[in-house]
């Protein structure tokens, strides 16, 4: 039986193995250690940001920068539709409520003109976000700087969730580190990995240390367990840091390995009727984590789903892009400004596999079973 293609799949390499057993030799195993310190210090190098705190997720790093701009119970958080639930997840942990925005055609991510109409529609009734949680998608830097000068236009932090993007640029600069906190992942199917694990990171060196204490139990300053408030267990683990010190060693191969899978996907696909790809934005340059096209149905002849039953039966991975937040059960009594272009993109939306380790045989593999899914 054929191997599976795998839509994202972990890319390890040598120098992960000399850094686990470093940790395994001086039996720095628990949470914090050398590996931790070194790792934070590395990435901050990495993205160009001055502070950072190592945790267990993205989504940890998310629960702590919304509890660390004050959000609460009752507050609302603004948030990009078109992502993954862990986005917004962590607004419902501190009880307040997430209002979503749609994407632009050009990025895919949030719409800066929809986000200043409804900063403008909040404040006109006093109700506005405690922050705006902006995603940058599928490894793509949203348009920042309108966004940033909306959010400071009305005072409200933003928080930045770039667990697609790290490796992505724009203007220059990484995305994740223009706005008050920014997040990353390392979950096993992102550009680099730590089996499990995220990064907070801020220019705001108060923040950091907050984090830090608020990631371990909140343990006070003294010689027995005290604790003035609620903490969390959610300090990265001294194994799982060193895994990630050596993935930061090779990242720019492995983003160099899936923009290079989609110009393949590019070459080979783009031509057919009906097949458009995820756009790359004028203002920097994407990770291409995952590459992802848009199908019309009448012109290409088969719809997306038919598509990914087709890819599914030759033991290939293939998924629908993000369902929009809005769209989801658990968040359809939250308000959102558009809608129209993120539904669009869930409607005809496909992710196909992209991770670094891909060979060109399964690369040949995913475009001929798509090649044959189309009106000859």
């Amino acid at each position: 039986m054929a191997k599976p293609i795998l839509l994202s799949t972990p890319h390890m390499g040598d120098r992960e193995h000399k850094f686990v057993t470093e940790a395994f030799e001086t039996n720095w195993i628990a949470p914090v250690g050398p590996h931790v310190d070194a790792f934070e210090r590395e990435f901050c190098q990495i993205v160009g940001a001055s502070h950072a705190t190592a945790v267990t997720s993205g989504t940890a790093a998310l629960h702590l920068a919304l509890k660390l701009v004050g959000v609460g119970v009752g507050d609302e958080v603004f948030c990009s539709s078109l992502t993954f639930s862990a986005s917004a997840n962590p607004i419902a942990y501190l009880g307040a409520k997430p209002v979503f925005i749609d994407s632009d055609r050009l990025s895919w991510n949030m719409n800066p003109e929809l986000l200043q109409a409804a900063l403008a529609q909040r404040a006109q009734v006093g109700k506005l976000p405690k922050a705006v949680i902006l995603v940058h998608l599928y490894g793509q830097s949203a348009d920042i700087d309108p966004i940033l000068a909306a959010c400071q236009q009305y005072d409200v932090p933003m928080i930045e969730d770039a667990a697609e993007a790290l490796g992505a640029t724009y203007k220059g600069r990484s995305p994740g580190t223009f706005g008050k906190i920014g997040i990353f992942s390392f979950n096993g199917n992102k550009i680099i990995t730590t089996s499990g694990g995220g990064m907070l990171v801020s220019e705001d060196a108060s923040i950091t240390s907050k984090a830090k204490f608020l990631a371990t139990q909140a343990r006070d300053p003294a010689p027995h367990y005290q604790h003035s408030e609620i903490g969390y267990n959610y300090r990265l683990s001294n194994v799982l840091a060193g895994i990630g010190r050596g993935q930061l060693l090779v990242l720019s191969d492995r983003v160099a390995a899936r923009r290079r899978n989609c110009e393949v996907y590019e070459r080979v696909l783009g031509q057919l009727p009906g097949v458009e790809f995820m756009p790359e934005a004028p203002w920097g340059s994407a990770t291409r984590w995952l590459t992802c096209l848009t199908i019309d149905p009448v012109a290409f002849g088969a719809d997306r789903e038919q598509i990914r039953l087709a890819l599914a039966e030759e033991q290939i991975e293939a998924r629908p892009v993000w369902k929009p937040l809005h769209m989801q059960p658990i968040f359809k009594d939250c308000d959102c400004f558009g809608g129209e272009v993120s539904e669009d993109l869930f409607d005809r939306g496909l992710c196909l596999p992209s991770g670094s380790n891909l060979s060109d045989e399964d690369l040949e593999c995913v475009t001929s079973a798509i090649v044959k899914c189309a009106r000859m």
